[in-house]
């Protein structure tokens, strides 16, 4: 059964991409934490134009998913590494599609699209490469909109509630090419979904 194994939150802090700043650096927090419509209570989002938001208010990495990445980098993957909020045990990415919810006591999270790795990823990991390692290994966790919000706390277990619908693995959505290249079935097929509001005005332009 899923389960709740941190909850994690960061500062802003200098990194080599982008601004200079990012709250990718994130660390597991004790106690119970507050979840709103914009996100985890306490934690930094500092490039809001491609993270953070409504529609991305809460990221989260599973467990297995992170005990892969620690076998081919040889290398310790704690909770935060990947600058998630939550860090779910008993789930992976391969799990999660596009209108799948989670259900944390009193909190109900909806997916609306995957994790698509950047350049202050790679700065995070220190390597150059590692964006396109990510993308290639299929597990991008997903990004989530808050439908009930409330406070939660690690070790609690988590209800997974599949979509009511066809199914769109979120591996799948983030191997999707450019809106204006995407097929008219597939365009169809993915206004169909509760996708994340930025794809959804794309693909109606």
């Amino acid at each position: 059964m899923p389960f709740l194994a941190a909850i994690c939150t960061g500062q802003a802090r200098e990194v080599a991409a982008k601004s200079g700043l990012t709250g990718i650096d994130k660390q597991p927090v004790e106690g119970p934490v507050g979840i709103g419509p914009e996100g985890v209570a306490g934690d930094t989002i500092v490039d809001r134009a491609n993270h953070g938001g409504a529609e991305q208010a809460v990221y989260a990495y599973c467990a297995p998913d992170a005990a892969f990445w620690a076998e081919r980098l040889g290398r310790d993957i704690a909770p935060g590494t990947f600058g998630e909020n939550l860090h779910l045990g008993g789930i992976e990415s391969a799990d999660f599609a596009v209108g799948d919810e989670l259900w944390i006591g009193p909190v109900r999270l909806q997916v609306t699209s995957p994790r698509i790795p950047c350049a202050t990823l790679a700065a995070r990991m220190d390597d150059p490469g590692f964006v396109r390692a990510f993308h290639r290994a299929g597990r991008p966790g997903p990004y989530f909109r808050v439908l009930a919000g409330g406070t939660v706390a690690a070790g609690q277990a988590v209800r997974f509630v599949p979509f009511d619908g066809p199914r769109l693995p979120i591996a799948e959505m983030a191997g999707l090419p450019a809106p204006e290249r995407i097929a008219p079935a597939l365009r169809a097929r993915l206004l169909s979904l509760p996708i994340h509001a930025k794809l959804r005005a794309a693909l109606a332009a």
